[in-house]
């Protein structure tokens, strides 16, 4: 296997989860749960997951109208995004190369 790849963070929920959250600061759980769709508790199970990771970081804030859970990548989290979705683009890379040398021959 590809020495970037993260059996981890290939769990196709939690890959769904740091992909959403790669391009942000911080998200709202809402928005996550309403992306991948999932229910509250399967998020949380997979954010707790990540968490304990250290490749994400919650946070709890009060807003009018009561509170609000927020979630953004931490440094490592984002790291070890970059490194298994190379990961992922240098194995199918290799997928087409073999199978073009297969049209070819």
């Amino acid at each position: 296997m590809d020495d970037g790849f993260n059996e981890f963070l290939h769990v196709p929920a939690r890959l769904t989860i740091v992909a959403l959250l790669a391009p942000t600061s911080w998200t709202e759980f809402g928005f996550l749960r309403d992306a991948i769709p999932t229910s509250d508790s399967a998020l949380s199970k997979q954010l707790s997951s990540l968490a304990a990771k250290g490749y994400v970081e919650v946070r709890k804030d009060k807003h009018v109208g009561g509170r609000r859970t927020l979630i953004r990548l931490t440094p490592e989290g984002r790291q070890e995004f970059r490194c298994h979705a190379a990961a992922l683009g240098r194995i199918v890379a290799t997928a087409r190369s073999l199978q073009a040398g297969e049209l070819d021959g």
